[in-house]
């Protein structure tokens, strides 16, 4: 069973997980059953006709278990309509259907079915009969399946998902049911969906005061006298704090229970201490338990001022953050438990303390993972209001659904001490016209009366002097900037000496000016770097190229108009024109544009400072010793530029660095070697001679520039404090290739169709070094009960699909994600390719503890 931090877990179904229900079976004395229903569905891409209807035969669909995106099993096409910001991939409508029995038991019973998340336009039928509908890709929702539930006979489940209005993002979303569902099971009264509110609002070493917020749901046809019980206990299991409340809940209604509960001692969360308790809520009638709940949250204390900056339990933090999109690269948008505690673990061992979930709410699995490991989250609900952006985005449901997304975002993940800041939204159109401010200060308004404890900000790109920024500026707690924040934060700062900002979207190439503003401001609570990881889709952006002097120099002047730019794009899309349109008609992104947004056969981003297997870029190591300091250095060399031609790096391209002495065909030449350095001098050392040694403190932006000529062999950066040596970096020169060499993340994993492992792929020579432009391609082969769930490499222009058993080497890497099946074994994967001796990794997958699963 996962963590399930956000939600509610009963503890009956816990303790049911010790119960195998196949066929399901109603556990005796249960208050509450939540239910997997991921396994066992047929799905279809297309529309039949009927496809709803009980009787429809799906015999011949593919049968598949969830989390399932179907756009990521085909390759992308510079044909799809997706187009350049979905990476060109395909989209469509596509059908899944679930048959499964209930218990005869369950007669009285309110049965409901929960989504995490359909992307997109999802409609729910049950036995033929809409349960109703969802548009929004990234908000969970629930239906009522009670009154068209079947207990004598089988039920089917059908999801129509609608992904065909294209395009309606900017970047990759996926299509299809790609988070987990689940059914729940309750008497008729019970605690109400996300029912459980626990604040901390007066937080000290010594005591906490707990506040515990209980909303009952009474859905029979008579009042409810009930008793709300509310326990909490430690990660050990121990009782810190107990609270009981009666209350009467009318007919058809809800009414909601407000406890105090003080807590000796409290163990407080945070990025290093990630400390979590639990709230078990038991709902007693006539003395008889009718529901039981556990909400796992943690204890800490929130507070922000120009003054003293953003406080954790009293204390001031700078956000080190990077923005994500919600997709794992050759996974596509399948919301795996493991995918999203891999993203976390390599956010953190990369120096992040904090991530902005753009530009939606993420998956719960994701929530819990920065809930358990330790890491900050700014929390976004929306990449439009009514203005769209593209033609078929949010804004066409923004008037309808703006309230109830909204709730569902904040209900559900309320409880989670990872989020910290709630965004409204990003890059508004609306922020740029008089009717922005009345718009923001609804959905602030709307926010706060769900959860007044957490601050609220929202990404503004432009100019943010104007009056109608500043409209929307003023309901907000915490002021957002994207990429404009150097150049308006004094100004703002000196008209509104009370705000606050922080950097929400910010050039990777602009990670020490960041980093200074950060610093020396307390009014600046950080930044959070476009992006922190490669995705899919909006391809290319982070791309470099060669170019002509005059080309180069036209690129920067081009970014140096862009603020003009910025705010007429805006505005004119809050005035409702079609921007994308309007660009074809004037020829599309040609020239100077090409370079920021190049096309196909790009489909990622390339912008992250990990690509999109997971993999560090020099940049990675850089930003870490800004924001972590310590004395450790890294040393990278910069890509040559051919005779006449200069490297052209803008927009969101850093200047291509490699951690490689390996360049067979440039001896003699001179290359440019990089050290980024928390110590206070380097040394470099080229086959035990000395180059030379420099400064690398905060006026030297911590980095150090030397030209060397190439001559293989043993290039060393030293790390000097005093005259002592406290670091280095070593880079080898690597023969030809020789081997191949596998290497697991996980070699355990649990045989429950769900947990993952990936398999890090490398090209060695023969002194098991990775040869750093080995791009062989490599046949993979898989026995024993498990799948290869994706391939790929860190190659965002690379057409090759994510499905498949071959895959292409990138600078000397790939990866392999393996999954596992219901069967216990052991896994082999092999891996071979022309001239190198093949490899193989064993992976062995144990039983998984039964758990509570509609079949």
């Amino acid at each position: 069973m996962k963590a399930a931090c956000g939600r509610m877990l009963s503890i009956s179904a816990a303790l049911a997980l010790l119960c195998e229900l196949a066929p399901l079976r109603a556990q005796p004395g249960a208050a509450r059953l939540e239910l997997a229903a991921d396994s066992g569905w047929r799905f279809t891409a297309g529309d039949p006709s009927g496809a709803e209807q009980r009787s429809f035969d799906d015999s011949s669909w593919r049968r598949l278990d969830l989390p399932h995106d179907w756009s990521i099993e085909s390759p992308p096409d510079k044909n799809n309509p997706t187009g350049s910001g979905g990476g060109y991939f395909p989209a469509g409508v596509g059908w899944y259907r679930k048959t499964f029995r209930v218990p005869p038991q369950w007669n009285g019973k309110r049965v409901s079915v929960e989504f995490d998340g359909v992307y997109m336009d999802a409609a729910v039928y049950l036995n033929g009969r809409k349960l109703g509908a969802h548009p929004y890709g990234y908000t969970s929702f629930i239906f009522d399946m009670t009154p068209q539930l079947d207990l004598s006979a089988p039920n089917v489940l059908a999801v129509r998902v609608d992904n065909s209005a294209q395009p309606n993002s900017r970047w990759y979303t996926g299509s299809g049911i790609y988070r987990h569902v689940r059914m729940i099971v309750t008497e008729p009264t019970h605690v109400a969906h996300w029912g459980v509110f626990l604040t901390t609002p007066e937080v000290s070493s010594g005591a906490v005061k707990v506040l515990a917020r209980t909303r009952v749901a009474n859905e029979s046809a008579a009042p409810a006298a009930v008793s709300v019980e509310t326990t909490l206990t430690d990660r050990m299991g121990r009782t810190v704090g107990r609270a009981q409340s009666a209350m009467t809940v009318a007919p058809q209604s809800e009414s909601e229970a407000s406890q105090q509960i003080m807590v000796a001692n409290p163990a407080l969360w945070s990025p290093e201490s990630p400390n979590l308790y639990r709230a078990v809520t038991r709902l007693l009638k006539d003395g008889k338990l009718v529901d039981e709940v556990l909400t796992p949250f943690g204890i800490r204390s929130l507070a922000w001022s120009a003054q003293t900056g953003l406080l954790l339990n009293g204390k001031p933090i700078k956000l080190n953050g990077g923005s994500v999109h919600h997709d794992h690269g050759p996974l596509g948008a399948a919301a795996f438990d493991r995918a999203e505690e891999r993203k976390v673990e390599l956010l953190k061992a990369a120096g992040y303390n904090a991530v902005r979930t753009a530009h939606n709410p993420p998956s719960p699995a994701f929530l819990e993972a920065c809930d358990r490991l330790g890491l900050l989250v700014l929390e976004e609900a929306f990449d439009t209001w009514r203005a769209s952006k593209v033609k078929f985005d949010y804004g066409r449901f923004f008037d309808d659904w703006w309230q109830p997304d909204l709730s569902a975002m904040v209900l559900r993940d309320r409880n989670h001490p990872s989020v910290i800041v709630w965004s409204l939204g990003n890059e508004i159109p609306e922020a740029f016209v008089e009717r922005g401010g009345a718009m923001a200060r609804k959905l602030a308004d709307h926010v706060r009366a769900l959860d007044p404890s957490r601050p609220l900000t929202l990404a503004l790109p432009g100019s943010s002097s104007g009056p109608n920024q500043a409209a929307v500026f003023s309901v907000l707690d915490i002021a957002g900037y994207n990429y404009n924040l150097a150049r308006n934060y004094a100004d703002d700062h000196r008209r509104a000496p009370e705000r606050v900002m922080v950097s929400t979207e910010s050039f990777p190439a602009e990670a020490f000016e960041q980093w200074r503003l950060a610093q020396d401001h307390p009014f600046i609570v950080g930044d959070f770097v476009w992006t922190a990881m490669d995705y899919l889709g909006e391809s290319g952006i982070g791309a470099w190229a060669y170019g002509t002097p005059e080309q180069a120099a036209h690129a920067a002047r081009m970014m140096a108009g862009m603020p003009e730019v910025v705010d007429k794009l805006f505005t004119a899309m809050a005035n409702g024109v079609d921007i994308q349109q309007a660009m074809a008609q004037a020829g599309g992104a040609s020239g100077p544009m090409q370079l920021m947004f190049p096309g196909y056969p790009w489909h990622a981003a390339n912008c992250g400072d990990l690509d999109l297997i997971g993999d560090r870029k020099p940049q990675s190591y850089y930003r870490d010793i800004l924001w972590n300091g310590g004395d450790r250095v890294y040393a990278s060399v910069r890509l040559p530029e051919p005779e006449g031609k200069k490297i052209i790096a803008v927009g969101w391209a850093v200047y291509p660095t490699l951690p490689s002495w390996t360049w067979p065909g440039r001896e003699g030449e001179r290359l440019q070697v990089e050290v980024y350095s928390g110590a206070e001098r380097v040394r470099l050392w080229l086959n035990g001679k000395l180059i030379g040694e420099k400064a690398t403190g905060r006026a030297e932006q911590f980095r150090a520039l030397f030209t060397v000529p190439y001559e293989p062999g043993t290039l060393k950066a030293v790390g000097l404090r005093g005259n002592r040596a406290v670091a280095e970096s070593v880079l080898v020169t690597a023969g030809k290739p020789a081997a191949l060499r596998l290497s697991a993340d996980r070699t355990r994993l649990r045989a429950d169709g769900q947990d993952l492992s990936f398999v890090s792929v490398e090209a060695l020579d023969a002194h098991g070094r990775r040869r750093p432009d080995a791009d062989q391609e490599v046949e993979f082969a898989l026995d024993g009960p498990g799948l290869i769930a994706a391939l790929g490499n860190g190659n965002g222009s690379d057409p090759a699909p994510y499905q498949g058993t071959r895959r292409r080497l990138f600078r000397g890497r790939a990866l392999v994600v393996v999954r596992s099946t219901r069967q216990a074994g052991a896994i082999r994967l092999r891996a071979s390719a022309p001239g190198l001796t093949e490899a193989s990794v064993t992976i062995r997958t144990r039983p998984a503890a039964a758990r509570p699963e509609l079949r």
